[in-house]
């Protein structure tokens, strides 16, 4: 299988400026979806979930800084490169302070459309990348880059494949998996068709893990199905 392709939503309701940054883009191996107004750009956002949005400032219905500011309301941190065909101070400045994370004004060159998107995605990567070396719920956390694990700040100690399965849970909370998809998530299919390798080490985190077993606090049993973790 190749590198997945990460998606750009381009919203813009220049039909010429459209075509040049879904063709530029393109060129560049992203997948693009397209938005012409402002209303749209916020649905496209939430069904599409892009890697990266291009926004024109000056859009009908809701204008770019709106959308903006939409967006970072709710939470969505989905980085955006603000494009306008103003190159007034201010205009940059509030962009910005909305949450903007790049500023590109028109005219533009394909070349540095390219390197913006390139130069955003890297930075914002390292961001998450960065925010991840802590999972944290309850009194559990879990350093995945150090291989540690702490309940109530002391130290625990898991075999390889515990850990990983403990670190796949955390980054899926509130997710309920069958033990065939545990299966193939951990041991990529390693143990194919025999799911009692999962209900194994689940018994050995929880003796880790939960002050009582009987009532977990942490790795719940959904019967018929398989497990969530979550509190």
């Amino acid at each position: 299988m190749g590198i997945k392709q990460q998606k750009i939503l381009i919203v813009e309701d220049e039909q010429s400026i459209q075509k040049l940054l879904e063709f530029t883009l393109q060129q560049a191996n992203y997948k693009t979806v397209l938005a012409n107004d402002g209303e749209e750009a916020v649905e496209k956002v939430l069904d599409e979930k892009p890697d990266l949005i291009i926004l024109d400032l000056m859009l009908p219905k809701i204008d770019g800084l709106e959308v903006c500011r939409m967006l970072r309301k709710e939470n969505i941190e989905t980085p955006i490169i603000m494009l306008t065909a103003k190159g007034e101070e201010m205009d940059k400045i509030v962009g910005l302070e909305m949450g903007a994370d790049d500023y590109m004004t028109k005219p533009f060159s394909p070349r540095e459309v390219a390197a913006r998107v390139r130069a955003v995605l890297r930075r914002t990567g390292e961001r998450s990348h960065m925010q991840e070396k802590k999972l944290v719920a309850g009194q559990l956390t879990v350093y995945p880059e150090r291989l540690e694990v702490y309940l109530d700040e002391k130290p625990l100690e898991f075999t390889p494949k515990e850990f990983e399965l403990l670190v796949y849970f955390m980054r899926h909370p509130n997710r309920v998996f069958s033990r065939d998809q545990l299966l193939q998530a951990v041991w990529n299919y390693e143990f194919a068709g025999d799911s009692r390798i999962v209900d194994v080490h689940v018994s050995h985190l929880r003796d880790k893990i939960e002050e009582n077993t009987r009532k977990p606090r942490y790795i719940k049993t959904m019967r018929g199905v398989g497990y969530k973790f979550g509190e």
